[in-house]
């Protein structure tokens, strides 16, 4: 069911920790609860595909992917900073990225902020077939501790 915004009456609202984004949380008359995200409006980024293609920088692709691979071992807002984190990061060198950029850049926000989620993500980032690959970075966190 969709809402007007304007029909809506605001319970809460929270800026994230970057100060990127608002979380806002609203209530329609008949006592539906959901949130909304607002941002600012930033130049699009082109992510350039390893087989050669271009497409628009998606911020809900690359949440599904972060989600899909991690799992809840961090939260939306969490998942929410991050994606801020790379976008910014990636915004202040170019427009046009990689692909593998993106990957490195979440897995540089995940290894500060979760380790566990490191290991997921880089597991199917780097698409690990063997132990000895999860002992590799296993030990690549403890030197770095």
């Amino acid at each position: 069911m969709k809402y007007k915004i304007d029909e809506t009456k605001v319970l809460e609202s929270r800026v994230s920790v970057d100060g990127e984004s608002i979380r806002r949380r609203r209530i329609t008359k008949d006592g539906y609860r959901f949130t909304t995200y607002e941002r600012i409006e930033k130049p699009q980024l082109t992510v350039l595909k390893s087989h050669g293609g271009r497409e628009p920088f998606g911020r809900d692709k690359l949440k599904g992917s972060i989600i899909r691979s991690i799992g809840k071992f961090v939260s939306d807002m969490q998942v929410e900073e991050i994606i801020n984190r790379v976008e910014n990061k990636l915004l202040s060198r170019s427009n046009k990225v990689s692909s593998h950029q993106i990957g490195e850049e979440v897995l540089e926000a995940l290894f500060v902020m979760n380790k566990v989620a490191y290991i997921r993500f880089a597991s199917v980032f780097n698409g690990f077939q063997t132990v000895e690959d999860f002992e590799e970075i296993l030990q690549k966190i403890r030197n770095e501790e």
